[in-house]
């Protein structure tokens, strides 16, 4: 069981780059600033640096802090998680990476009777429910300040500038998820004592990541980008920048919190900046029962399956 634990972090990370590619790359690849493949580069190179640079605290949040993590029951929870992100993906729905791998988490350790941390899972569940409403505040209030300033500057101007504008909002979330996504994936692994060395874990996992993301990222891009609200360049420059800075902000704290979360969560906030009409409220709706069913599911499923595994 032990020599499993890295294949399902594979496929996890494998989904990431399918799943969440998108957050990063759709707006910047849809304005013309970056050819795909130039942007799908970038993205795994910023995957990388996240991870290497900044993962350290998220990732000791959910090995560590959450609870003592078991070699014994990772690869079953964790290819319950690479299951469900998977099939997920495949439906064209954005999911949360982090509910996944933490209520599969939650539903081994349960099974085993291994000590859980309330107080830290506490301040996850925190986490995830304050997030987007930040990232819809940041990316509200910025719009507003942005469209001020931009108002003074002439209009041929502004399309130049927007086109690097959203390179750097692109790179904040591929940089971003490395240092959270990938973190929390990694975490368990890096803590459950199997002989690893974290440099080679960071590279292969963050190629994996762009390897999704070069196959298959396509597929969610539309949901995100376009079902949502309709967005333009400088919409999207300030979603993008709006999640970015939410998720720098949590990822600081070591919290592991969902860039698809903080990105949908900006994008309503620039869509409330034109009207509430214009954010599709029935399709957050359907977004967020996909999480809960999936947080819930992946809980039991990793429960009943390391009950029925290891106390056969």
């Amino acid at each position: 069981m032990v020599d499993l634990v890295i294949i399902p972090a594979l496929l996890i990370a494998f989904a990431i780059g399918s799943n969440d590619a998108s957050n990063a790359l759709s707006i910047s690849i849809g304005a013309g600033a970056i050819k795909f493949k130039r942007a799908v580069f970038l993205f795994g190179f910023l995957v990388f640096a996240g991870i290497f640079l900044s993962g350290n605290r998220v990732m000791e949040t959910v090995g560590k802090n959450l609870m003592e993590t078991s070699a014994q029951f990772l690869p079953i929870s964790l290819f319950i998680s690479a299951f469900l992100i998977i099939l997920s993906n495949w439906k064209k729905l954005p999911l949360s990476t982090h509910q996944v791998i933490i209520g599969s988490l939650l539903g081994g350790a349960i099974a085993l009777n291994i000590s859980i941390n309330f107080f830290s899972f506490f301040a996850i569940l925190i986490s995830w429910i304050i997030s987007p409403f930040v990232a819809t505040f940041i990316s509200f209030f910025l719009y507003k300040f942005l469209e001020k300033i931009f108002s003074y500057i002439p209009f041929f101007k502004i399309e130049s500038l927007l086109r690097y504008f959203l390179l750097i909002s692109a790179s904040l979330i591929s940089y971003n998820t490395g240092a959270n996504e990938l973190a929390t994936v990694l975490g368990p692994i890096i803590y459950s004592g199997v002989s690893f060395k974290p440099f080679n874990v960071f590279f292969i996992s963050s190629f994996l990541v762009f390897l999704g993301a070069f196959l298959l990222s396509y597929r969610v891009i539309e949901t995100v980008g376009k079902g949502i609200t309709s967005l333009d360049p400088f919409s999207g420059f300030v979603a993008q920048i709006g999640a970015g800075i939410c998720i720098f902000i949590f990822t600081l704290l070591g919290m592991p919190i969902s860039t698809t979360y903080c990105m949908i969560g900006a994008i309503s906030g620039v869509g409330m900046t034109k009207g509430l009409s214009t954010v599709k409220i029935s399709l957050l709706k359907k977004i967020a029962i996909n999480w809960l069913i999936t947080l819930f599911t992946s809980f039991f499923l990793s429960f009943i399956f390391t009950k029925l595994i290891l106390k056969a």
